[in-house]
C-alpha cells in the first residue's frame, strides 16, 4: 500500500520543479512565500505572515506538544553556465517541497487528537541571519521539538541512506576595511601602504593555531586595493575572512584572534582597521531525544541498513541558532542521501528526486511519533 508521500509524489515534483525554476535570494522570497501560501491555504489550517520579511509559518493540530518543522527558502546568487543568477545550489527547493510534503501527508493521514504541528519557511538561511529573524518573530517560543533536514553530498551519505542528526561546524564571515590615505608613488613614506598591512594580516592569520583536535579554518577569501593608476600607493583597501570552526569555543578563541591582529596592526601602523560580521552562523547542538526519535522513524520507514550515524561536516546552516536562542528547545536536523553531485553550491548540483517522498514518509514518522510520545496528560 502507498504512502501518503508516495501517492503525492507527482504533486510533489511539480511543486520542486516551480520552485527550483523560481529561485530568489536571501530577503526577496516574496514571489516563492506568495506560491507556499497559495498551496497550504487550500486546506484547514492557520497561516501567519509577517510584513518584514517573506516568512510564512502554517500551523494545523491543537494542543501540546507543539511540533515544528522548517524549510529554508532561500538560493545562492553564483554564476550558471556564464550569467550571474539566483540559483538553488545548496537544495532549499528540495527542503521546501519536503515540508509541504508533510504537510499534505499529515492533512492527508488525519491528526491526532492533541498536538500542533507547524510549518516554518525561513528566509535567508544563506546569510545566516533568518533563524535569528524567526526567533525575534517569536517563531518558537511555544514549540517543543523542532526538525530540520538538509541533503547531503555523496561522500556524506549514499543514496537512500539517512542519519538522525547533522553536526555542522560554526562559521563566520568577516569583512574588514584598512581606512588610510593614497600616497605618491615616489613618496612611500608619507603614507602606510594598504596592501602591506594586508599581506601581514594575511600572514598573521595563517600563524593562529587553535586546538588541533577540532577543525577549524581561517583564510583571507577577497582582497581589494589600488586602482588603474599604477603611480599610486593605496592607503584603503576592503577584505574578507572566512572562518569555520566544528564547536562554538573554536570559533570564539579564532574570533579574538582576529580582533588581536586587527588591533595589532592598527596599532603599529598607525591607521583604522575596522571589521564587520556579515554573517555568524553557531555549530550544531542536537537534541538526543529528538534525535533518537528520528533515528526511530528512519528504521521504521528506509530500514535499519539505511540508518546511519550522525553526520560530521565543516559546512554550517543557521539552524542551530533556534537551540542555542532557545535551549530549552529539541532539535536535530535529518540528513538525506540521495546521490548529490558534484557537491553543495556547485551550480549544476543534482541529486535523485525520487528521495523526496522517501524523505517525507520519515519526517512524518518522525512528527507523529514526536506528537504521540509527548502528548498532555
Amino acid at each position: 500500500m502507498k504512502t501518503e508521500a508516495e501517492q503525492l509524489a507527482g504533486q510533489l515534483q511539480s511543486i520542486f520543479n516551480h520552485l527550483h525554476e523560481h529561485p530568489e535570494i536571501s530577503w526577496e522570497e516574496h514571489g516563492t512565500s506568495a506560491y507556499i501560501k497559495s498551496i497550504v491555504s487550500a486546506y484547514d489550517c492557520r497561516v501567519q505572515t509577517f510584513d518584514d520579511c517573506a516568512a510564512v509559518v502554517v500551523e494545523i493540530g491543537s494542543g501540546k506538544p507543539v511540533v515544528a518543522i522548517r524549510a529554508d527558502m532561500d538560493a545562492l546568487w553564483q554564476e550558471v553556465d556564464g550569467k550571474m543568477q539566483a540559483n538553488h545550489s545548496c537544495g532549499h527547493d528540495a527542503h521546501m517541497t519536503i515540508v509541504l510534503g508533510v504537510f499534505l501527508s499529515l492533512v492527508k493521514k488525519g491528526l491526532p487528537e492533541t498536538g500542533t504541528f507547524r510549518f516554518i519557511f525561513q528566509p535567508a538561511e544563506e546569510k545566516g541571519t533568518g533563524a535569528l529573524k524567526m526567533v525575534e518573530l517569536g517563531v518558537v517560543d511555544d514549540i517543543d521539538f523542532l526538525y530540520g533536514m538538509h541533503l547531503r553530498p555523496a561522500e556524506e551519505l549514499l543514496e537512500g541512506q539517512f542519519a538522525p542528526a547533522i553536526h555542522h561546524g560554526a562559521a563566520k564571515f568577516i569583512e574588514g576595511t584598512v581606512l588610510g590615505e593614497d600616497a605618491h608613488g615616489a613618496r612611500p613614506h608619507l603614507n602606510e601602504n594598504a596592501i602591506q598591512i594586508g599581506t601581514e594580516f594575511f600572514q598573521h592569520l595563517n600563524n593562529i593555531h587553535a586546538d588541533p583536535r577540532v577543525p577549524y579554518s581561517v583564510k583571507m577569501t577577497a582582497f581589494q586595493a589600488g586602482g588603474k593608476s599604477a603611480n599610486i600607493i593605496p592607503g584603503k583597501a576592503v577584505f574578507s575572512i572566512d572562518v569555520r570552526a566544528q564547536n562554538n569555543e573554536v570559533m570564539a578563541f579564532l574570533t579574538k584572534k582576529i580582533e588581536q591582529i586587527a588591533a595589532m596592526l592598527e596599532n603599529y601602523h598607525g591607521v583604522p582597521i575596522h571589521l564587520e560580521t556579515k554573517a555568524n552562523v553557531a555549530a550544531a547542538v542536537p537534541d538526543e531525544t529528538a534525535a533518537k526519535i528520528l533515528s526511530e522513524a528512519i528504521a521504521e520507514q528506509a530500514g535499519r541498513e539505511n540508518m546511519k550515524p550522525a553526520i560530521t561536516t565543516t559546512g554550517g546552516d543557521d539552524f542551530h541558532f533556534y537551540t542555542i536562542k532557545r535551549p530549552t528547545l529539541k532539535a536535530t536536523m535529518l540528513a538525506i542521501g540521495c546521490g548529490l553531485k558534484p557537491g553543495l553550491h556547485h551550480p549544476q548540483m543534482t541529486f535523485n528526486h525520487d528521495m523526496i517522498p522517501e524523505a517525507v514518509n520519515i519526517l512524518v514518522q518522525a512528527l507523529m511519533k514526536t506528537a504521540a510520545d509527548n502528548r498532555e496528560g
